[in-house]
C-alpha cells in the first residue's frame, strides 16, 4: 500500500512520492508534504520555466534559481509564470 500525505498544494490527502525527490532538507520537507500529483505539477511548471528562461540545470546559479521557485511553488504561495509566457 502505498503512503498517503496531506498534500500543501492541493490541500487533501493524496498518495505521497516513494522517495525524496529532491536532496536535502527540501527534498524530505516535499517528501512528507507533497503528493505525486503535485510533484507532477511542479515538474511541467519546472519545465517551463527552463524553457522559458532558457535556463541549464547543471549550472548553479540555474539550480539555485529552481531550487527557490520550488519551495515558492510548495510552500510559500506558488512559483509565476514569466511575464512574456504564452502557453501555444
Amino acid at each position: 500500500m502505498s503512503r498517503t500525505v496531506q498534500c500543501v498544494l492541493l490541500g487533501d490527502e493524496k498518495p505521497g512520492l516513494d522517495r525524496p525527490p529532491y536532496p536535502g532538507e527540501l527534498g524530505q520537507r516535499i517528501f512528507e508534504n507533497v503528493s505525486q500529483e503535485a510533484w507532477q505539477q511542479w515538474l511541467g511548471h519546472q519545465t517551463m520555466l527552463i524553457n522559458e528562461y532558457r535556463l541549464v540545470p547543471i549550472e548553479p546559479k540555474d539550480r539555485a534559481f529552481l531550487e527557490q521557485e520550488m519551495e515558492k511553488f510548495f510552500f510559500s504561495g506558488g512559483s509565476s509564470k514569466p511575464a512574456e509566457y504564452n502557453p501555444e
